[in-house]
């Protein structure tokens, strides 16, 4: 919680380059000064008598990791998939796949159709601030935001209309809404436990295909895979890594109950991607 992707990459590469140059000063500094909201202590009183009220104890939970690739070209094709069906140019790739996980995912489920889903995504809000805040910014600036959809719906349209769902919501998310959200948050403080952030109906997106994480060496070579850890993951976590061979290809790390994995597996529209090279 002390630090967001964009903060922890930056660590990994400052390391990494103080390796190998030998020990020397890194060439981007993280940026320490907090950003706190005009008008408000930066000192937060949580409103908690007993740790118990917001420390929630680890429990393992059964469920299946499974990463799936997506080359650059198939990258291509999706993106332009989604905005030739929405007559736009403004849907992101990373969008797209989203999108298209989103409705694999649900389909593996086999809700009810009637039944409301939510994709969502955690972004950084460094740019979207005003001004912006520095890209080394040492911190956790990130929101989380998303689409909703009926079940009926996400699978009746097509990958665009999912798309632009995400589309809509991060662009929507601005500078004012950003502030009224931290200042919501300082007027009621409240520790986030995994039921906040993870449900039954909900497919969620983190981490990104942008970071560097095949850049950092430590004198062992450029690693061989992106993995992650144990936490932070629960049935419909999916988590955006790049791709080893670059060039905008992406390996996305898919969080499901056994029975939904094995659904998604065989899932022809997800397949039909993960087969072009």
């Amino acid at each position: 919680m002390v630090t967001d992707g964009t903060s922890l990459w930056h660590f990994m590469a400052a390391w990494s380059e103080i390796f190998r140059s030998g020990g020397q000063s890194v060439s981007r500094p993280p940026v320490f000064k907090r950003w706190v909201l005009d008008g408000y202590d930066p000192i937060i009183n949580l409103p908690y008598n007993h740790q118990d009220q917001f420390i929630e104890r680890f429990e393992n939970q059964t469920f299946k990791e499974r990463f799936f690739s997506f080359s650059s070209t198939a990258i291509s094709k999706l993106k332009a998939t989604a905005n030739s069906e929405c007559n736009t140019r403004k849907i992101s790739s990373l969008q797209a796949v989203i999108a298209l996980l989103w409705r694999c995912i649900t389909r593996a489920r086999c809700l009810p159709h009637d039944c409301e889903i939510t994709c969502s995504l955690m972004f950084s809000t460094r740019a979207r601030l005003n001004p912006p805040l520095s890209d080394g910014y040492f911190g956790n600036p990130v929101h989380i935001v998303g689409g909703k959809a009926t079940v009926g719906d996400l699978l009746a349209h097509g990958l665009g209309w999912a798309a632009f769902r995400l589309h809509e919501a991060v662009i929507n998310h601005d500078d004012k809404a950003i502030k009224e959200e931290v200042e919501s948050w300082i007027k009621c403080p409240v520790i986030y436990k995994r039921i906040h952030l993870f449900g039954a109906n909900l497919v969620r997106a983190a981490s990104s295909p942008r970071f560097d994480m095949y850049g950092c060496e430590f004198g062992l070579g450029k690693a061989l895979a992106v993995r992650s850890g144990c936490t932070n993951k629960c049935d419909g976590k999916i988590t955006m890594h790049p791709g080893r061979e670059g060039g905008g290809s992406m390996d996305v790390e898919v969080c499901l109950l056994p029975e939904y994995m094995k659904n998604i597996q065989s899932d022809q529209e997800l397949m039909s991607y993960l087969m072009i090279d």
